[in-house]
């Protein structure tokens, strides 16, 4: 019988890849909106009536669809995987601009933190470490 050593029977475990910080960041911020446009989902759900059933269903559909996906982008950019930045990026340009039309009225802090959120995120997201990681090349 011959004796193996630990070094042939036992292969090496893969290295795993490590997330920065900025692509953290970035993901963490995205999970905090997809659970907000969830909730809204589940807001316009229990205030649902027969007056307005039509547009309360497919804005329902849109909130729940959009928080879905924006979670699984969120999960994506935690694994490194590049298709989560795409539409990640895009949501955030959409804050912006949603940002910029709450800009008048009764509600400028809504726009202005809606601002921040959407530029802290665009930020990580451009960050040179979370564009290297996602391209899978040492910083």
């Amino acid at each position: 019988m011959r004796e193996t050593s630990k070094d042939e029977s036992v292969p090496a475990p893969a290295e795993a890849a490590v997330v920065p910080t900025p692509l953290k960041v970035a993901a963490g911020i995205v999970v905090l909106q997809s659970l907000w446009m969830i909730g809204l989902t589940v807001a316009e759900l229990v205030n649902l009536n027969s007056a307005r059933l039509e547009m309360g269903t497919t804005t329902a559909f849109f909130f729940g669809a959009a928080g879905v996906g924006l979670l699984a982008c969120a999960w994506g950019l935690l694994h490194l995987r590049t298709w989560g930045r795409g539409p990640v990026l895009l949501a955030q340009l959409v804050q912006l601009g949603l940002a910029w039309n709450l800009r008048d009225g009764d509600f400028v802090w809504v726009a202005v933190l809606m601002a921040v959120v959407a530029l802290v995120a665009l930020g990580c997201l451009v960050h040179k470490q979370s564009i290297s990681a996602l391209e899978g090349r040492e910083i």
